[in-house]
């Protein structure tokens, strides 16, 4: 059960790609950012309810260090050890706090709302400015 679910979370992300980087937007192919790519994702594959997100800055993370994110998250899944499996979640540092998210498709292939490209799209989190940063990894299962 629990590998079908994953490959409908895998699948719906898919259908995001190329979705606008626009910031709290919750809109397939108008806009999205990396958190509400997956609640959305999450909620269309019937993993997780749906999810009202109060207001958050664009900037939260580069003056703040609570871990919204992280405790946010906490709430919907679990902290897992790497490696990651298909439909988990990956958390990376950036500014002061934990505060950029993908949806794993297989490590370290993903997609993600990815700001500096202004759309969602794959991504390797080997490469570019994901390798150098903390990661955390999250099973919303």
């Amino acid at each position: 059960m629990t590998d079908q679910r994953r490959a409908a979370v895998v699948a719906e992300a898919r259908t995001w790609l190329k979705t606008p980087y626009h910031h709290m937007g919750r809109v397939k192919g108008a806009g999205a950012d990396c958190l509400t790519l997956l609640a959305e994702v999450y909620e269309r594959a019937g993993v997780l309810p749906h999810i009202e997100l109060p207001y958050y800055p664009p900037d939260w993370h580069l003056h703040r260090g609570e871990e919204r994110y992280a405790d946010g998250l906490l709430a919907y899944a679990r902290e897992i050890d790497p490696p990651p499996q298909p439909a988990d979640i990956a958390l990376w540092r950036y500014g002061r706090c934990f505060a950029h998210a993908a949806i794993v498709v297989l490590w370290p292939r993903i997609v993600h709302a990815q700001a500096d490209a202004r759309l969602v799209c794959w991504g390797d989190a080997t490469q570019g400015s994901l390798a150098c940063r903390a990661v955390r990894f999250f099973d919303p299962f």
